[in-house]
């Protein structure tokens, strides 16, 4: 008999009996031997086999209901974002990132991840280690089974004369061989040295 059916059968009879009986190992033995007693092993005790079934199909449903991969790797990229801007950048810059910035980078996501069929954005997966100090690269979506990026985010910092430090966003692609320089936004920071990432 499987361990786990003898498991169920302990803690069953210890439940029904409120712990008075246990079961000793006659019990099991005798179990053993009878093969009319393997046969009436079923759903637990106090669970019909109508309430089996519909307990089954609930899991299978649950099961089969499809993931997003769009919005899981959305949510990641919120999440690396504000990883990389830390507890001294990100307060300050974190209601222009929402409103400004991040909307920008679900468009240049979606764009890159519209025509990739399912199987192919399972494989997806989104870099976890933004650069510190003043590196630009706040995360990459990259194909796990290939190992090659197909979109890169970053943020550079920027000193105007006269006006202070910005933080300029921005994204490369894969389609032009991460040659472009394409534009989200900037966000202006101060004039005095910003701090540096992950800090």
């Amino acid at each position: 008999m499987k361990t786990w059916v003898k498991k169920s059968i302990v803690v069953m009879v210890a439940f029904l009996t409120f712990g008075l009986i246990t079961p000793t190992h006659e019990i099991w033995e005798a179990f053993d031997q009878n093969p009319s007693n393997r046969a009436s092993i079923g759903p637990s005790s106090g669970t019909n086999t109508a309430e089996a079934h519909e307990i089954s199909q609930e899991q299978t449903e649950i099961q089969q209901e499809p993931v997003d991969y769009s919005t899981l790797l959305i949510d990641a990229a919120k999440e690396q974002s504000y990883i990389k801007f830390g507890t001294k950048i990100g307060p300050k810059i974190s209601n222009e990132f929402d409103e400004i910035i991040f909307p920008k980078m679900e468009e240049a996501i979606a764009m890159t991840l519209a025509g990739i069929d399912d199987a192919s954005l399972a494989s997806l997966t989104i870099s976890e280690r933004p650069s510190g100090n003043y590196g630009e690269k706040i995360f990459n979506i990259s194909n796990n089974e290939t190992g090659t990026d197909l979109i890169r985010f970053h943020v550079r910092t920027e000193k105007r004369p006269q006006e202070g430090y910005y933080y300029n966003f921005h994204y490369h692609s894969a389609e032009d061989d991460f040659m472009a320089h394409n534009n989200l936004g900037d966000i202006y920071w101060e004039k005095n040295t910003p701090p540096k990432w992950l800090s």
